[in-house]
Parts: structure tokens; C-alpha cells; sequence
């Protein structure tokens, strides 16, 4: 069996998959899947109109949004047809409501955040991949309740996926790898 974790980010996803079982994950592939247009830097904040400005324009935020799940759906098609993995489990940043944020700045960053994260659990879904979502925060002890480790074995363990894996191994990677553990052994 194979999964992958994501780590969400805004416009882009860090990927790695594992293969095995909880007991015994062994790290097979890493990449970025693209969640917004490269040649359209606008996709990568949809909600944004430049630097600290919001967009305003309903109509160019829905071209937008329409651009990333075009995007999403074909980078996950491509990650699902790669790799085969039929779990996954995705790190975010918050679930913040963005209606429930005053500052008309940061509501564009938790838009945003909630655009990724719910394109992303729509195109996996359509490919029938299991998914969950673990807030960034939470990952630590989720991990050492459902993994039954502690955390330095679990670092340790993650960090060796880096060396299999090649460089960079950033937080990210680690918090992906991390999440496709979690993944792996989810009934």
C-alpha cells in the first residue's frame, strides 16, 4: 500500500508518498504538485491583488478559482497515476472560517487556505483516495498518539526518509511525510 501527505501551501502542495505499513513505512518519491497556474502568478493568491491588497473583483476571483482546480485536479491525477496511492492525509495551516476573520487581509489568506485545502480534497476524492486533514499544530501528537512513539523516534525515523529522499528537507517535507505515515495505517 502507498500514501501521501501534503502540506499545503498557498498555490502549491509539498508531496511525499510512502509505501509498507505503519510499522515498517519505507519512502518512495517527494515532489511539489502544483495547485495553481505558474505562468498566471495571480492563481498562486487568488484573493490577493497585489502586495497586502485584496482582490475585490468577484468575477476575477471565480476566473481564478476555476484556474486552480483545473490545476489541482490534473497534478493529482498525474500524483495518483504516479504513485498509486489510494490514502492521504493533508497538513493545513488552520480551518479558520474566513468569514469569521475581521481583517479583510488576513480573510484573504484564510480564503486562500480553505480554497487549497478543499480543491485538494475534492480531486483526490474523484480519484477515490481516502483522505484526512491534521491542522500543522496538531501534527506532533496526533502522530505520537496514532503511531504509538514518541516524538524523537518519530523525527528520527522522518528525518531518514530525508536522506533516502535527497534534499531539501525542510518542515515541510517532514510534515509530509509525517501525515503519509499517519496515512498509511488508517483503516
Amino acid at each position: 500500500m502507498t500514501a501521501v501527505g501534503l502540506r499545503v501551501k498557498s498555490g502549491y502542495a509539498i508531496a511525499v508518498v510512502l509505501a509498507g505499513t505503519r510499522a515498517a513505512p519505507q519512502p518512495i518519491a517527494r515532489r511539489v504538485v502544483e495547485l495553481s497556474d505558474p505562468a498566471a502568478v495571480e492563481t498562486r493568491q487568488p484573493y490577493h491583488s497585489g502586495m497586502f491588497k485584496t482582490e475585490e473583483d468577484r468575477r476575477e476571483i471565480a476566473r481564478r478559482v476555476r484556474i486552480v482546480q483545473r490545476w489541482t485536479e490534473r497534478s493529482i491525477s498525474s500524483l495518483v497515476d504516479d504513485t498509486g496511492s489510494a490514502r492521504a492525509a493533508l497538513v493545513v495551516g488552520s480551518l479558520i472560517d474566513p468569514d469569521r476573520v475581521a481583517n479583510p487581509h488576513i480573510r484573504a489568506h484564510a480564503s486562500e487556505g480553505r480554497l487549497f485545502r478543499t480543491v485538494l480534497l475534492d480531486a483526490l476524492r474523484a480519484r477515490d483516495v481516502r483522505c484526512d486533514v491534521i491542522v500543522d499544530k496538531e501534527l506532533g501528537s496526533r502522530a505520537a498518539a496514532d503511531l504509538d512513539r514518541q516524538a524523537t523516534m518519530i523525527a528520527r525515523t522522518v528525518a531518514a526518509f530525508g536522506k533516502t529522499l535527497g534534499g531539501p528537507w525542510r518542515a515541510d517535507e517532514k510534515a509530509a511525510a509525517t501525515a503519509a505515515w499517519l496515512a498509511l495505517g488508517r483503516r
